[in-house]
């Protein structure tokens, strides 16, 4: 083997990230489960492949990257109890029953609890999801959330500092009050993490259970005017954005 075939051989799991075929954990997982092979001969983790030269097919179908170049980002309002994938073994609701008309697949990156709502991000570019879920890149998510009970000083400098949840640690989050009653009240908070369900951990370690959460806003990318259930493409602008953080 000379030089060159060794220094274009990648991990397999990347290669198929990156043509926007699914996400690198979920590659990992159809190579787990035996449904990648290369040049006919089922491959395990750890694995690398030529994309250009290498025949490498998931279930049986042939990964032709000249066919996976058009890149695509999409926003998307993802409704309540709606599941943040494209198939669901229970038959719920996904993501996938929104997204139609696109000419290829694209894929969530990152989640949204059932019961929550807002903005998605979609693609089938597979460096840029991963680089937006990398948690060094501590990119802000901000989320429009309603509360049991009204948000004294006291829990509001709890939050803004950060709070111990059983996996450590928060960091500091931006709070700011939004509205309020007698019964409850609404807040805005970005924070720069993405453990599961943060925010409702938070919120209910100082006693103010979510009613309801919304996702307003990734990184300078915002929900704007869409409904639940509609989604539109990326600007320019708003991809330029994105990828200057980068």
């Amino acid at each position: 083997m000379c030089y060159n075939d060794i220094i274009m051989k990648e991990r397999l799991q990347k290669i198929i990230s990156s043509l926007g075929i699914t996400s690198r954990r979920k590659a990992e997982e159809l190579i787990l489960e035996g449904r990648v092979t290369v040049n006919g001969a089922v491959v395990e983790i750890g694995a690398k492949a030529d994309v250009e030269s290498d025949h490498i097919k998931i279930d049986g179908k042939l990964v032709n990257p000249k066919t996976n170049q058009q890149r695509v980002y999409i926003k998307f309002y993802k409704p309540v109890e709606v599941v943040t994938t494209l198939e669901d073994p229970e038959g719920r609701v996904t993501v996938g029953h929104f997204i139609k008309g696109v000419g290829t697949r694209v894929y969530p990156v990152g989640r949204l609890d059932y019961n929550s709502e807002g903005l998605l991000i979609l693609t089938n570019d597979g460096d840029f999801a991963n680089k937006l879920l990398q948690p060094r890149q501590r990119i802000p998510k901000t989320y429009h959330v309603k509360i049991k009970g009204v948000l004294e000083d006291a829990n509001l400098t709890k939050l803004r500092e950060g709070i111990k949840l059983d996996d450590g640690m928060t960091l500091p989050a931006i709070v700011n009050r939004l509205k309020k009653n007698d019964i409850n009240s609404w807040i805005e908070m970005t924070i720069y993490e993405g453990r599961k369900r943060q925010i409702r951990r938070m919120l209910q370690r100082v006693d103010h259970p979510v009613s309801k959460l919304k996702r307003v806003a990734i990184n300078g990318i915002i929900l704007g005017e869409l409904r639940p259930g509609q989604w539109q493409y990326l600007t320019p602008r708003e991809l330029n954005h994105v990828m200057r953080e980068f």
